[in-house]
C-alpha cells in the first residue's frame, strides 16, 4: 500500500514539475504575415539605404547580437527591439518624401499591433526578459548611440530586414494570445 501512494505520489510531481516545465517553455509567438511589412521596407530600402553615409557600420547585426538569442528570450528581445523602432528610429529618422514616409508610417503600424500582441503576453507571463537579452538590448542601443541621432535613425531603418528576418524565423507558429 505504501508502495503504491509512493508511485502515485512521484508520479503526480513529476507531471506537475513537466507541466510546469513545458508552461516555462512556452514562446510567446506573433501571429502575423510579416510580407506586407517586408514588401513596404524592399520598396524603400534602396533609398534609405543609398542615404547612409556609413555602409561599414551596423547596429543590429553587430557580432550576431540577434542569431545567439535563446529561445526563451526572443519574446523580450522582440519587444524591446520593437519598442527600440517606435520609441527612437521611427521618431529620430527625419523623412521629407511623402511616399517613404507612407511606407514607414505602414511599418509602424504593424509594429504597434506586434507590440500589443507581446504585451498580452508579458501580461499573462510568457515573456522572460533574462539577462541575455537585456544584454543584447543594450548592445544595440550602445551601437545606436555611438552614431550621431540621424545618422543612426537611417542606419537603424535600413537595417529593418535583419530584424523582420529575425522575427520571421524567431516568431512562426500560433498566435500567443
Amino acid at each position: 500500500m505504501k508502495a503504491q501512494r509512493a508511485a502515485l505520489w512521484l508520479l503526480g510531481t513529476m507531471f506537475l514539475l513537466s507541466a510546469a516545465h513545458a508552461r516555462g517553455l512556452r514562446r510567446c509567438l506573433i501571429a502575423m504575415d510579416t510580407r506586407h511589412i517586408s514588401q513596404s521596407f524592399q520598396q524603400i530600402k534602396e533609398t534609405i539605404q543609398a542615404k547612409d553615409t556609413f555602409p561599414n557600420v551596423t547596429i543590429l547585426s553587430t557580432s550576431g547580437t540577434l542569431h545567439s538569442i535563446k529561445p526563451l528570450d526572443v519574446c523580450c528581445v522582440t519587444k524591446n527591439l520593437l519598442a527600440f523602432y517606435m520609441d527612437r528610429v521611427f521618431k529620430d529618422h527625419q523623412e521629407l518624401s511623402p511616399q517613404i514616409l507612407r511606407k514607414i508610417s505602414s511599418i509602424a503600424n504593424s509594429f504597434l499591433y506586434m507590440q500589443k500582441v507581446l504585451q498580452q503576453c508579458q501580461e499573462q507571463r510568457l515573456c522572460h526578459c533574462g539577462q541575455e537579452a537585456a544584454n543584447a538590448t543594450r548592445i544595440i542601443h550602445d551601437n545606436y548611440n555611438q552614431l550621431e541621432v540621424r545618422s543612426a535613425a537611417l542606419k537603424s531603418l535600413g537595417e529593418l530586414d535583419v530584424f523582420l528576418a529575425w522575427i520571421d524565423k524567431n516568431h512562426q507558429g500560433t498566435p500567443a494570445a
